[in-house]
């Protein structure tokens, strides 16, 4: 073998031991334990990021999506129809329901579950099957992106996680850098019409309406989805109502309204997909520019 061949060999031999150097430092930095503190205050830990992560609620699937930890998702929650990639996942649970069985039979590492959703009593069935349960809560919309580098933590996608996260807050403070000009314009937010529900102050579609330059007018009732009387609302003097469900078009939500008898009848009344504005992920910004436009048109009608 000439000296031109044995250091071409050297080089050749070098440049493959580095490789191995960084695939086996690569494995090492996947392999390391994983600790965070979820929305309830309990201390997570795992033994290594989690490959096969189940969700409890149609919005946490989306944040694993959107953390870059898709591929990581061994099953999901019944309806979880975004992205696209979702709707192929074996679907096995519920916010308060699961086949435990079939669950089970997906050999979870880590449980995505719901605070304001998935009943206590399901969290510690799980839980005392030895499975990891993170809770996760977003009641203001800075929650959201610290959802995402959560679930990032877990998942091991912590560059994918930075990116949305960075995103998101960059979008929202776009959406915070706007004026509303005027007294708060004074808002009835319906999440279901028969019974008449709506949200309080607590959950994150009063902070998007705040954002906007709204005040919802139930914002102090209990509990977090309370049921409110026709008389009630008549009371509470809205200018605009907002909502409506999957269901519904733009339309029909616009006609039910203009059906009823003054002054509810008279009120502005639009429609936001709940997709875009119930589920707390990064889609909510979308939800939160339609209300904001709206708000605004009322605002311009007072002068």
């Amino acid at each position: 073998m000439s000296l031109l061949q044995k250091a071409g060999m050297r080089a050749f031999c070098l440049a493959i031991g580095r490789g191995l150097l960084f695939l086996i430092s690569a494995g090492a930095a996947l392999a390391q334990p994983v600790q965070i503190t979820d929305d309830r205050g309990e201390t997570i830990r795992l033994t290594q990021p989690a490959r096969r992560i189940i969700t409890l609620t149609p919005h946490l699937t989306e944040l694993v999506f959107a953390a870059g930890a898709g591929g990581h998702l061994a099953g999901v929650a019944r309806f979880s129809n975004y992205p696209e990639a979702a709707q192929r996942l074996p679907a096995v649970s519920d916010a308060g329901q699961f086949d435990t069985e079939s669950l089970l039979a997906l050999r979870p590492d880590l449980i995505l579950a719901w605070k304001n959703g998935t009943p206590d009593a399901v969290v510690a069935r799980l839980e005392n099957a030895g499975l990891p349960v993170f809770v996760s809560g977003a009641a203001k919309l800075e929650d959201i992106a610290r959802s995402l580098t959560a679930i990032a933590t877990l998942a091991g996608t912590l560059a994918e996680g930075e990116r949305a996260r960075a995103a998101f807050s960059a979008g929202l403070q776009a959406l915070r850098a706007l004026r509303h000009d005027g007294a708060p314009v004074r808002v009835f937010y319906e999440i279901w019409p028969r019974p008449l529900m709506t949200v309080n102050a607590a959950h994150v579609i009063s902070d998007v309406i705040a954002l906007c330059g709204g005040e919802n007018i139930f914002g102090g009732q209990r509990p977090l989805t309370p049921e409110v009387s026709r008389e009630a609302l008549l009371a509470a003097r809205p200018e605009v109502a907002l909502g409506g469900s999957s269901a519904e078009t733009a339309a029909g939500f616009a006609a039910r309204w203009t059906a009823l008898p003054p002054p509810l009848g008279k009120l502005p009344a639009h429609h936001i997909a709940p997709d875009l504005i119930q589920r707390p992920t990064p889609r909510l910004l979308e939800g939160a520019r339609l209300v904001c436009r709206h708000l605004d048109t009322v605002r311009a009608a007072r002068r």
